[in-house]
């Protein structure tokens, strides 16, 4: 289990912006893929976004349009910049990493942090 620590949650307005980060304790190029998935209470982990070694990029389709995935290499920071946000937007956002080695069809989830709180207020 790796570690990774989110930051950038809070309390915002709806038609707002917040950037989420996540640090991992290794170097993100270890990790085959990172992103982001969120979580409502009771409800499953949904994927958000996410961007593998090779720099593909895949989004939920909640929202596309509307966040953008980014690393910084030299900060080791993975980004996420959540725009235009919606009143269902507010969950626990949790950075993922997904170790390498794994084939495709492996079950097994990817590392996850601790999480970051977003609230979206209508």
């Amino acid at each position: 289990q790796e570690h990774l620590v989110e930051s950038g949650g809070g309390l915002v307005q709806a038609g707002g912006s917040l950037r989420l980060s996540c640090v991992p304790s290794r170097s993100m190029s270890w990790f085959d893929t990172m992103g982001w998935y969120r979580q409502l209470p009771g409800e499953e982990r949904e994927f958000v976004a996410g961007i593998n070694r090779a720099g593909n990029i895949l989004y939920g389709d909640n929202v596309k349009g509307r966040f953008t995935i980014s690393r910084d290499e030299s900060e080791n920071t993975l980004y996420l910049q959540m725009n235009s946000l919606k009143p269902e937007d507010t969950a626990t956002y949790y950075c993922a990493g997904r170790p390498p080695g794994r084939s495709p069809d492996d079950p097994r989830p990817p590392d996850f942090g601790q999480g970051t709180q977003v609230t979206v207020s209508s």
